[in-house]
């Protein structure tokens, strides 16, 4: 039986920004936000995890002498501190409240700051994601979501243009589960012949099959108590699929060859970049196997909206990559940080690691340059294509609409979808259904 989950609150004293907020969500913690000048009573449940963050920044005499207060009131709850340029850290009142404080949170604030800072003041492990990196307001709010799933069990399907990381994604549910100390077992539905998908899946019994010398167990078996995690899900054969849903509903399998029914301890994670409703529609993917798995969705964001975190993760990539190899490249020149925000990234985040090593590698000075990361007119090539494919699919869905007389049904049996994915389409391209009747 697992063990209730150890809620993590942050007791604010002051004003946080939306950022801050974002910041401690991140990082799987709660936050509550109580003003210092009235009473302010801290309760917690038994077993729970409560730190206070004493926000110091811009703060008056008042604001400072109220803070000391509930300092006093709550001596045994560890604290951090929270400054800026701003602040008067000469005034003796400020100084006595960053004495009490356990620890001084940087500015600007990150989760792998934070996460440092809990670490040191609580004098445990770090629970920092770092796999699963990033810091745009997008991101921050998946690592949010990944700490808020971690310990549900239940199903959750990750969805995501191919790059962005869902395997990553998928490890770090299981990192921060209390599942992690056993097996994490994963599985690409797309790379094992469909022959064979169920002997993998579910193992097989001695003379099965032709080659079936032995009983083999199979990747459910093998993660026991643990966690699986099934890429691709949408390229799995119809026939597993069936199998795959007894697991989700029964939390059992039968051997290949066999009629006994062998229960297993496991949560089932779920990625694809295909459109699975398009695939329901058909006939290649079952409707109530889609609902068993849909029960939690993460949806991963292309690198292109991301922001400054190309930059972030570029210089990770590079740092990480010449720690193993003696390679010139010490950083990216100015042209090449332009370039790297500029472009589209279809390949997402495995594109970016690719071309940084590659850049590392045939850079003959100390900057890495856009020839070495050979960026340039392929990226406008590429947001003409982008744009040409958002075009192309906005005017089919118009032209089905037109033809249907706005039958949303008719649409979708039109463009072979669902009806899900025409409402969604019409969302994407900003169709609005009431306007065009």
């Amino acid at each position: 039986m697992t063990a209730p989950r150890v809620q993590r609150c942050a007791v604010w004293f002051g004003t946080p920004s939306a950022r801050d907020e974002a910041v401690f969500a991140a990082s799987g913690w709660h936050l509550r936000v109580a003003r210092p000048e009235t009473s302010v009573q801290v309760g917690m449940r038994g077993g729970d995890l409560v730190i206070a963050v004493v926000d110091l920044r811009g703060a008056d005499a008042a604001h400072l002498a109220a803070l000391e207060c509930i300092l006093a009131e709550h001596a045994d709850l560890p604290s951090l501190a929270l400054a800026d340029g701003d602040t008067d850290t000469g005034d003796p009142a400020c100084q006595r409240i960053l004495a009490q404080c356990g620890g001084r949170l940087p500015q600007p604030l990150d989760p792998h700051a934070l996460d440092a800072a809990l670490a040191t003041l609580l004098a445990s492990p770090r629970r920092d994601i770092a796999s699963v990196g990033g810091e745009s307001a997008v991101m921050l709010g998946v690592r949010a979501l990944l700490h808020r799933y971690a310990d549900v069990e239940l199903p959750v399907l990750i969805t995501g243009e191919s790059g962005t990381g869902k395997e990553l994604a998928a490890h770090a549910l299981h990192d921060l589960s209390s599942r992690r100390a056993r097996p994490f077992v994963a599985m690409n539905c797309g790379a094992i012949s469909p022959t064979l998908v169920q002997s993998e899946l579910f193992g097989h019994e001695r003379g099965a099959f032709t080659g079936a010398a032995t009983r083999r167990m199979g990747l459910f078996e093998s993660a026991d108590g643990g966690t699986v995690f099934l890429d691709e899900i949408g390229d799995l054969p119809l026939d597993a699929q069936t199998n795959l849903l007894r697991v989700l509903q029964e939390g059992t399998i039968e051997r290949v060859g066999s009629n006994h029914a062998i229960r297993v301890d496991v949560r089932v994670l779920a990625a694809t970049h295909v459109d699975l409703e398009a695939a329901i529609a058909q006939g290649r993917f079952r409707q109530d196997l889609y609902y068993r798995l849909d029960v939690l969705r993460l949806q991963l964001p292309p690198l292109r909206a991301r922001g400054a975190d190309v930059e972030l993760l570029a210089r990770q990539f590079l740092d990480e990559f010449r720690a193993g190899h003696a390679v010139q490249a010490r950083g990216f020149s100015a042209a090449a940080r332009q370039c790297l925000r500029q472009h589209a990234w279809p390949g997402n985040v495995r594109e970016l690691l690719n071309r940084v090593r590659r850049a590392a590698v045939v850079a003959e000075h100390a900057l890495i340059e856009p020839a070495d990361l050979q960026l340039g007119q392929s990226n406008a090539q590429v947001v003409a294509l982008d744009h040409h494919r958002d075009r192309t699919e906005r005017d089919a869905l118009l032209d089905a609409l037109r033809a249907t007389g706005c039958n949303v049904s008719a649409s979708a049996r039109r463009l072979s979808v669902s009806r899900v994915t025409i409402y969604r389409l019409c969302r994407k391209h900003g169709v609005s259904l009431e306007a065009f009747r």
